[in-house]
Order: C-alpha cells, then sequence, then structure tokens
C-alpha cells in the first residue's frame, strides 16, 4: 500500500535546487532487478512560474514464477512548491502475473526503429561499396605501378655498369638498403604495437561474444567482460611487443615490458580517477568506490604484468631473430626534397579520412547508445562496421606507405603507424560536433566526463587501427 517513506522540509535553497531541476528537465534512472525505470522530477505550469514536484512513486511489477519479468513507475500526488513547508513522499507496489518470459524481458526497451533504420543499413552497404571500391583502386594503382618498376629494373639490370651508373635511378627500389631500418624510439614503437594487438584481440572477442550473448540484459557485464578478456589477453601485448623490439636490436627488453604492460592501464585509470575526483567534489553517484580502483590496480599489477612478461619471452625466443630479406645499409641513405604532398605529415593528415568516412555513421549509434541511455544490442552491425575498417585501414595505409617509399623516404613505420591512427582524430573532432550539438551537457563534471572518456575511447581505436596494417606488412 502506499507508505511514506521521507519527508522533505522545503527552505529556500531546497526549493530553488527543485525548481531548477524542473525547469531543466531533471530526470532520474533506477533499477529493480536489473531493469531500468525513469521518472521525472516534477512540471511546470503553463506560464512557468509555479512549479510541482511528484511526490508519489507507483510501482508496478509483473513476474512470471518467481523471476521480475516487467516493472513500470508512475508519478503522481503533484505538489507545490512552496517554501518552508513539509512534503510527504511516498511509494507503493503492485505485484501482477505477466506472461512475458525471463530472456524476453529486455525487449520492450530496445529500439529496432533507430538502431534498425534505414539510414544504419544504407552506411552499412555505402561502407561495403567504398571498400570494393577501394580494393580495385589500390589493386589496380599496384600492379600498374608496380608493373612498370619491374619493367624499368629489369630492363636496368641487362645495361652494363657504366650505363647503369649514368641512367636515372629513382624509387621505392633505391631503398632498399634501408626500408628494415629500425623506427626511431624503438621502444615506444614497439610498445603501441602490442597495445594495438591487444586491444584488437579484446575488441573483436567482447563483440563476439555480445553477439553470441545478450551482455546488455545485465548491468555492467559489458565492462567486466572487457576488463577480463582484457587481462587474459595481455599474452599478446607482451608476444608482439616483445618480439617486435626485439626484432629492431632493443636491449632494454624489461623496460619495454613495463612500458607495453602499463601504457594503456595507466591511461584508462590515470583519465578515470582525475574523474573520479571530480565526481567525489560534485556528490556525483558517477563516482568510482575506492575499493573498485584499488581492485583495477590489483588486477593490473598481478594479473596483466606478469601475463605480459610471458609473452615477452616468448616473443622474443620464438620470432624475436630478424629474418629481413636483404641487408640493412651501414650508412642511411639521403632523403632527396620531394613535393609537399608526399611529406609524412600531409600523409598522416590524410589518410585517416576514409576509414573514418567508413565508421561515422555507426560511431553516431554507438555514442547515442553510450551518452543517450539507449541499449545497443546491434553487435552484428559492429563486427561489419570492424571489418570494413580494417580493409579500409588497410587498403588507405598501403597507397600511403607506398608512395612515401617511392619518393625515396624510409622512414615509413611511424608514418604508417600515424596514417592509420590519424582516424582517432577524427573521431575525437566528431565529439565535439556531437557534444555541442546532440546532447545538453554543461558544467565542468559533464564536459571532463565526456571529453575525458572519448580521449580514451579515440586513443585506444588510433592504437588499434595502425596495428592492422603494420602486422600485413610485417
Amino acid at each position: 500500500m502506499q507508505t511514506t517513506y521521507c519527508e522533505i522540509d522545503l527552505d529556500k535553497a531546497k526549493r530553488d535546487a527543485f525548481v531548477y531541476a524542473i525547469k531543466n528537465h531533471y530526470w532520474y534512472q533506477m533499477y529493480i532487478d536489473d531493469l531500468p525505470i525513469w521518472g521525472i522530477v516534477g512540471e511546470a505550469d503553463e506560464n512557468g512560474e509555479d512549479h510541482y514536484l511528484w511526490t508519489y512513486k507507483k510501482l508496478e511489477i509483473g513476474f512470471n514464477g518467481n523471476r521480475i519479468v516487467d516493472v513500470n513507475l508512475t508519478s503522481e500526488g503533484k505538489v507545490k512548491l512552496v517554501p518552508n513547508t513539509r512534503i510527504a513522499m511516498s511509494y507503493s507496489v503492485k505485484w501482477k502475473k505477466s506472461d512475458v518470459k525471463f530472456e524476453d524481458r529486455f525487449d520492450k526497451y530496445l529500439d529496432p526503429s533507430f538502431f534498425q533504420h534505414r539510414i544504419h543499413w544504407f552506411s552499412i552497404f555505402n561502407s561495403f561499396m567504398m571498400v570494393i571500391f577501394l580494393v580495385g583502386l589500390v589493386s589496380m594503382i599496384l600492379m600498374r605501378t608496380l608493373r612498370k618498376d619491374y619493367a624499368r629494373y629489369s630492363k636496368e639490370e641487362e645495361m652494363d655498369d657504366m650505363d647503369r651508373d649514368l641512367g636515372d635511378e629513382y624509387g621505392w627500389k633505391q631503398v632498399h638498403g634501408d626500408v628494415f631500418r629500425p623506427s626511431s624510439h624503438p621502444m615506444i614503437f614497439s610498445s603501441l604495437i602490442g597495445s594495438g594487438c591487444q586491444i584488437f584481440s579484446v575488441s573483436l572477442i567482447v563483440i563476439i561474444v555480445a553477439m553470441i550473448e545478450d551482455l546488455y540484459t545485465e548491468r555492467g557485464s559489458m565492462l567486466s567482460t572487457a576488463i577480463f578478456v582484457y587481462a587474459a589477453t595481455s599474452p599478446v601485448n607482451g608476444y608482439f611487443g616483445g618480439s617486435l623490439y626485439a626484432k629492431q636490436g632493443g636491449r632494454r627488453w624489461i623496460k619495454q615490458m613495463f612500458i607495453g604492460a602499463f601504457l594503456i592501464p595507466a591511461m584508462v585509470c590515470g583519465t578515470a580517477f582525475f574523474i573520479n575526483f571530480i565526481a567525489i567534489y560534485y556528490h556525483a553517484s558517477r563516482a568510482i568506490p575506492f575499493g573498485t580502483m584499488v581492485a583495477v590496480c590489483c588486477i593490473c599489477f598481478f594479473v596483466i604484468l606478469p601475463l605480459n612478461l610471458v609473452g615477452t619471452i616468448l616473443g622474443r625466443n620464438l620470432s624475436g631473430q630478424p629474418n629481413f630479406p636483404c641487408r640493412v645499409n651501414a650508412v642511411p641513405r639521403p632523403i632527396p626534397e620531394k613535393k609537399w604532398f608526399m611529406e609524412p605529415a600531409v600523409i598522416v593528415c590524410l589518410g585517416g579520412i576514409l576509414p573514418f568516412g567508413s565508421i561515422f555513421i555507426e560511431m553516431y549509434f554507438i555514442f547515442t547508445s553510450f551518452w543517450a541511455y539507449k541499449i545497443y544490442y546491434v553487435y552484428g552491425f559492429m563486427m561489419l562496421v570492424l571489418v570494413i575498417l580494417c580493409i579500409v585501414t588497410v587498403c588507405v595505409t598501403i597507397v600511403c606507405t607506398y608512395f612515401l617509399l617511392n619518393a625515396e623516404d624510409y622512414r615509413w613505420q611511424w608514418t604508417s603507424f600515424l596514417s592509420a591512427a590519424s582516424t582517432a582524430v577524427y573521431v575525437y573532432m566528431y565529439s565535439f560536433y556531437y557534444y555541442f550539438f546532440k546532447t545538453k551537457m554543461y558544467g565542468l563534471f559533464q564536459t571532463s566526463f565526456y571529453f575525458g572518456y572519448m580521449a580514451v575511447f579515440s586513443t585506444a581505436l588510433g592504437i588499434m587501427c595502425e596495428l592492422v596494417y603494420f602486422l600485413l606488412i610485417d
């Protein structure tokens, strides 16, 4: 039956807080057995002068057997906000039998009209057409260009030494003695490559698990699954990062292993802890408990680090020996001047445009589900977009790297890395557009929360994008 659970002494400060919440259309979200329910704080009259608070929460809970399958909330008891009065808050619960099956209880929260809209299907089709076009374009460019290069080089091999010396030598073949030269800052480079391998593994496994199991039916299950898979795939990080560092002649492998193990956790935890301090200052419900932060640190030190060490040792011993097809010159070849559009900075800026174009529609649906409290459940679409992103990234970076080598610039490692990772810059720029035009967030806490976690998401996406191409080359 209707029961009073608290009374509010409405002084001026509390009344002003309620009026502010009503004017800005504040609403709240609660859970009963993981089923979300929403309610609005109050409403104003037509003139906007008087404000009313909903004081009676009427809960109707449907059950099937011994399981809760349906929850509805009705707000009643409209009371005018008058200073120096006492307002009683009450609720009631009514139980009713329901024919809804337990495994189908989340169906009413899904939004097929939004996620399965024809625009979503059209974006997937459009991305596939882009993939077909890019694959054909790259194949045609490389086949025609490489055929001409091979014909010219074969002709040069038939010349005598004097003719060859007088000939006009240029192109990618001239840097064969420098193309396998170790990259600058090999320790950071190897750590990023290892982290990219791990992020890609986590993304692939989590999406597959989400397609098989309905992870959205239990709060926090997606995040818990991602943390578990990330910790379990730490040997992947150590294996690829350690083997690449050994191939490049690195000797401080323990330091590289520590950097690779804590690169992503430090970024995520550092951002989360910073936002958490702001949340604690604002007494927000988003504040992470201290015990949870300690548990995450323990996972990093006692699970991720040992597994990363195992992967590093395996990588150095199994695939850490250089197996380059040609010898590296002792003296680096001077890099000739080239046109402005062949500069690495220009290639990096242009490299991320097409990969971003293939995923930006899906980014809208992901952002909306995360920031607008919609339940994302179309993980089949996400898998398709991941495959499309990989193919587009490979095609674009192959062309970028070929143009760079053809300009006799052998510094391809970081250029290929950043040309793929620049997709993250465009995603982060898109998050600015989404923040200002698609959300109503404001204030220090909401702004730092949004842009902090979007920076983490964009950085992880960029590190993952570069991996696909580099492994193909490797």
